[in-house]
């Protein structure tokens, strides 16, 4: 059922997730990588396609294709200091846009927003542009990421310098 604004309900629950994934957004600039991964799912699936989005990343090459104890190995290495690319780390902002939501027949949300991060280091700057799809579930007053998709605008091209957590 896609959410529209016809009821006070859909409304909170509108604001809810635009919130949430704006919190999201927000611990990823400011490298707050622990508080990020507890917003996770013990299922969790993080996934960014490479050639497409329409690929099967069982078959297919991916960007990243993390399930809950990748996810929280790369936060571990990134607390190590010795992950190069990002020693000093990347000065990130982004702009979230055009979020829309639905609720799937098993409760879960399905939610997708567009994406810009500018992306500043020793190497320049760049600036990314994605569409990110979650599906979320309910906790409590929250929700936790059950899959997280990052369709890079670019991802059939190499992409030499991405090196933070899109």
């Amino acid at each position: 059922m896609l959410v529209t604004e016809d009821s006070v309900e859909n409304l909170v629950l509108y604001h809810s997730v635009s919130q949430f994934i704006y919190t999201e957004a927000r611990l990823q600039d400011e490298h707050h990588y622990d508080e990020w991964e507890a917003l996770w799912a013990d299922d969790g699936v993080y996934w960014v396609p490479a050639n497409g989005a329409d690929i099967d990343p069982e078959k297919e090459m991916s960007i990243i294709y993390d399930n809950r104890s990748r996810i929280a190995l790369r936060v571990r290495q990134l607390h190590t200091g010795r992950r190069y690319a990002q020693e000093p780390a990347s000065s990130l902002r982004r702009t979230i846009s055009n979020v829309e939501i639905s609720v799937l027949d098993n409760g879960e949300i399905e939610a997708s927003a567009n994406a810009l991060i500018f992306e500043s280091n020793l190497r320049g700057e760049f600036v990314w542009a994605a569409r990110n799809i979650y599906r979320l579930r309910r906790e409590g007053a929250s929700f936790k990421i059950a899959k997280k998709t990052v369709i890079l605008a670019n991802n059939d091209k190499a992409l030499y310098t991405l090196a933070f957590l899109v």
